[in-house]
């Protein structure tokens, strides 16, 4: 069990948004939960009755009520959620039309550029009347390859304020990359930028987009952003227009919001697509915004009050999570480029210069400052400073253990986890509970999560498959072009009938929080033992001298043995004094079964644009298997290193 870090002050819990939630649950259904395990125990047992709640607490704005909650708790997928209900994404989330910052945008080297809720809503008012004088209308599909700035967000309000459908990826992406994602939807618009910034360089966007609207002729209109010129050159860009140009002259106008039904589709997710296409998960705009709010207001305890950042491109689900504060009139920081430029401490001096209260990044991140002996809390005032959040892997116990000894003690940290594919969390942070090293506080409400062993029996203290009992709203509507919803059963029910398996593994303890041992699809099980990569990942990331790891099963006669890659920091060497070092502190922390049979240094680790480990892709590698969508790699050049490897044809 993970030591205890910190623990919210009565006044903390009282004053929080989850407490009042549950006081709110108490006087409405004549309850007396005074703590968050009887509330979480309440809302996955009567799911439509949580709902309901969720949604007058947090007051989703709908021109037409619902009639219905849901129509079958036990039926995934396509369980029908608040049937008759009719409103507008966009609406919901530019319900504050005053002059507080909506959005800050710091993009590297840049001073920061601020807009008001007002100018917010003048922005899309205008942008959402040229998009409908160009025909753009409900179900249309539009698409973003965009920096992380405040066009990306007003175009994308208004695409979904006219009822049409979102879809990003970052800049970074490459062309094939964007091709198997936008080829698949067919965009009838697309926004660029003329380019984007990393490390202090300058990258142009328009050569690349020049390619990929000459293989999508669906794109019918092209609006450039100027980033990084004042007037780029667009004249090569067929149905090119500038944004200014584009967007209509007047001010003062009013969104005409199209008021849909609940399950009409708003975003376009991808899987990450290094097994093939990436599959296109359609979600729907009241499921995510009820999913969203949840999580933000609830789990998050996020108020107008608060500055939310989070560390994302536009290529990740973590935006979409992010954008969503807007309905909460909250700050929110936009930040593009390298978080480690111009030095390791960067983003720190934005959250202490913005005063951020709720600082979202990933655990790789985290990892790296540990690294770089980054102190945030000494080096800089983060007395604002009230969440951490992280997600994208799980979090090793020295790095929370490092959130609270270098960043400030009196903090909650949330390590959370989910998945694009709910947009969302399985499970998350508590603010009315303790922060137990190593652990994610607790599973979400409303989220029926359970741990399955290999006989498909739910299980507690044991490691076991993440898996889901019952539907939720933000489970997409269906995929992209799947006829009889083939794709989406096999994505997720294809073990258990009925029932959601998310591809993780997972332990659940007796107090309600959750240990994450990584993708279940890449569990080792050497002599038949089942392993999650993160136990060793925690054990390697601690020690001395060794920046990255990846680790692999590889088959070798008739078993699978234990293959640990790791990346050195600089000037360092992986010498037989360090193998031996690394094998007993996972022999001593994890088990004898942990230890890896090899360990062998490479110079890179390869990550997907998300910044995932891949170690599927890896283990095709070492096996002589194609790799497909090397696209969607951040780094595919690194898996050639995997290649041939001598070490590997040996005992």
């Amino acid at each position: 069990m993970g030591n205890l870090l910190w623990e919210p002050s009565e006044e903390r819990v009282r004053n929080s948004n989850m407490y009042r939630f549950m006081s709110f649950v108490n006087e409405r259904n004549q309850e007396k939960f005074t703590n968050y395990n009887e509330l979480y125990e309440w809302s996955i047992n009567n799911i439509p009755v949580f709902w309901a709640d969720v949604w007058d607490f947090v007051r989703i704005e709908a021109s037409r009520g619902y009639d219905r909650v849901l129509d079958d708790k036990r039926k995934m997928p396509r369980a029908k959620w608040f049937s008759g209900a009719r409103l507008n994404f966009a609406e919901n989330l530019l319900r504050f039309r005053d002059d507080s910052t909506a959005l800050l945008f710091k993009g590297e080297d840049r001073p920061v550029r601020k807009m008001t809720y007002a100018e917010l809503y003048d922005e899309v008012a205008r942008l959402a009347k040229s998009l409908r004088n160009i025909g753009v209308g409900p179900g249309d599909r539009i698409a973003g390859f965009m920096p992380n700035m405040p066009e990306t967000v007003v175009a994308m309000l208004a695409a979904t304020s006219l009822g049409a459908v979102w879809s990003s990826c970052s800049p970074d992406f490459g062309i094939k990359g964007v091709l198997d994602r936008f080829g698949q939807i067919k965009p009838k618009c697309l926004f660029v930028a003329d380019g984007y910034f990393f490390k202090g360089k300058r990258l142009d966007s328009l050569s690349r987009v020049a390619e990929i609207i000459s293989e999508l002729p669906s794109i019918e209109t092209v609006v450039v952003v100027p980033y990084t010129e004042q007037a780029p050159d667009i004249g090569g860009l067929r149905g090119a227009v500038h944004y200014h140009a584009f967007k209509a002259a007047e001010s003062r106008l009013e969104i005409r919001f199209e008021q849909l039904p609940f399950d009409h589709p708003l975003y376009i997710m991808f899987t990450s697509g290094t097994t093939g296409l990436p599959k296109c998960m359609v979600q729907s705009a009241g499921g995510i915004l009820i999913h969203h709010l949840k999580e933000l207001i609830l789990h998050t305890n996020l108020t107008r009050e608060d500055t939310i950042f989070y560390f994302t491109t536009c290529g990740w689900m973590m935006w979409n999570w992010l954008v969503s504060s807007l309905a909460v009139g909250a700050k929110v920081l936009l930040y593009d480029g390298n978080p480690f430029h111009p030095d390791p401490g960067s983003l720190w001096r934005v959250a202490q210069d913005e005063k951020i209260t709720v600082f979202g990044t990933s655990a790789g991140y985290i990892a790296a400052l540990m690294n770089e002996g980054v102190k945030p809390g000494k080096e800089y005032d983060l007395s604002a400073l009230k969440a951490v959040l992280s997600t994208g892997s799980p979090l090793s116990e020295e790095g929370f253990e490092f959130i609270y000894r270098e960043v400030k003690k009196d903090v909650q940290l949330s390590s959370i986890s989910g998945g694009s594919d709910i947009n969302g969390c399985f499970a998350l942070g508590n603010p009315m509970g303790p922060v137990y090293s190593g652990e994610l506080q607790c599973r979400g409400l409303g989220m029926k999560v359970e741990a399955f062993d290999e006989n498909g029996k739910s299980v507690i203290n044991q490691q076991g498959e993440l898996v889901c009992t019952a539907p939720s709203p933000s489970m997409p509507i269906y995929f992209w072009d799947d006829p009889g919803y083939r794709k989406y059963k096999s994505a997720y029910f294809d073990v258990y009938p009925n029932i959601w398996r998310h591809g993780d593994y997972i332990l659940i303890n007796e107090r309600g929080g959750v240990v994450i041992y990584g993708r279940s699809d890449a569990t080792l099980n050497p002599g038949g033992v089942r392993i999650g990569t993160a136990e060793i990942y925690r054990q390697v990331e601690a020690i001395d001298g060794i920046a990255d790891s990846i680790v692999v099963g590889q088959n070798w006669k008739n078993d699978v043995r234990v293959v640990l890659f790791v990346k050195m920091a600089p000037g360092r060497e992986l010498t037989d004094e360090l193998r031996d070092r690394i094998r007993k502190t996972i022999r001593v922390n994890a088990s004898p079964r942990h230890v890896p049979a090899k360990i062998i240094a490479v110079p890179d680790i390869p990550y997907t644009l998300n910044m995932k480990k891949v170690e599927l892709s890896v283990k095709k590698v070492i096996e002589g298997l194609a790799v497909q969508n090397r696209d969607a790699l951040k780094n595919p050049e690194a898996l050639d290193h995997f290649a041939n490897l001598k070490e590997l044809q040996e005992d």
